[in-house]
């Protein structure tokens, strides 16, 4: 016998879900003729790993404490706070 929970989703959200649910599938990819398939660990090894570096944080801006090390424009960074000050 199923057991019925009562619904959190608020009615906007809802509906929401009705109208996304009711809409068509997307079309598959047009591919070329000549397109080679590759496993996803090809597609998952671009992906460029978390690299390390020592910086400061001035006024918002992350600072690499190496001149050499070039941060990409919007590039993602995690600040790690240290005890030394």
């Amino acid at each position: 016998m199923p057991t019925y929970q009562v619904d959190p989703r608020s009615p906007g959200r809802k509906a929401r879900d009705e109208q996304i649910a009711a809409e068509p599938p997307l079309a598959p990819l047009e591919l070329p003729p000549n397109a080679s398939a590759s496993p996803v660990e090809v597609h998952l090894a671009r992906r460029r790993q978390p690299l390390a570096v020592t910086g400061v944080v001035e006024n918002g801006l992350v600072r690499p404490l190496d001149p050499a090390i070039k941060l990409p424009e919007r590039a993602r960074v995690i600040i790690v706070l240290s005890e030394a000050t």
